[in-house]
């Protein structure tokens, strides 16, 4: 009897551990922690998430922004809608919905995200890139990416600022 007992309890507590996270346990981790419990870095969503929600058991999540978020990186233009969903798994992310790539003059909808070891490969559905996984070791800032030192810079030199004195004739 004590064996039989014993053993469920070690196969309760196994079961437990080997579960994915629960809803308590996932309002406990940032949304870029639980990006990494997943096994995806951190950089595949900007600085400043307001909030997630996150289903373990269907793996159904919802991110919330404060307002859209633009930036460019490595030639890339990205938009980030004000809620981004989709489901999760280790290693996949799909039906993705909140954040587009401008193709050419397009602007076309991320839909699947998916890493294999060193790769992260972004899909448009018809079309998809690779990507080198530690392009997204650090999450971008909306407005300016990672270049957010000489964005200053650039709207001094190309700002409403430089073309007001024209308009005092």
């Amino acid at each position: 009897m004590f064996s039989l007992t014993r053993l469920l309890l070690t196969i309760s507590l196994a079961s437990f551990i080997a579960s994915p996270p629960s809803a308590a346990m996932t309002e406990s981790r940032t949304v870029y922690e639980a990006l990494e419990y997943y096994g995806f870095p951190v950089g595949l969503l900007p600085k400043g998430v307001r909030s997630y929600e996150l289903d373990s058991a269907t793996g159904k999540f919802a991110v919330y922004l404060n307002k859209t978020c633009s930036f460019s990186i490595h030639g890339y233009d990205l938009k980030y809608k004000t809620k981004i969903s989709g489901t999760i798994s280790p290693g996949k992310i799909k039906d993705l919905k909140g954040i587009q790539v401008k193709v050419l003059l397009f602007w076309v909808n991320i839909i699947e995200v998916i890493q294999d070891g060193d790769e992260i490969e972004l899909s448009v559905g018809i079309a998809s890139a690779d990507f080198a996984v530690d392009n997204f070791y650090e999450s971008p800032q909306c407005g300016c990416g990672f270049d957010c030192v000489n964005l200053g810079k650039r709207s001094a030199r190309f700002g409403f600022k430089r073309l007001i004195p024209l308009l005092d004739v």
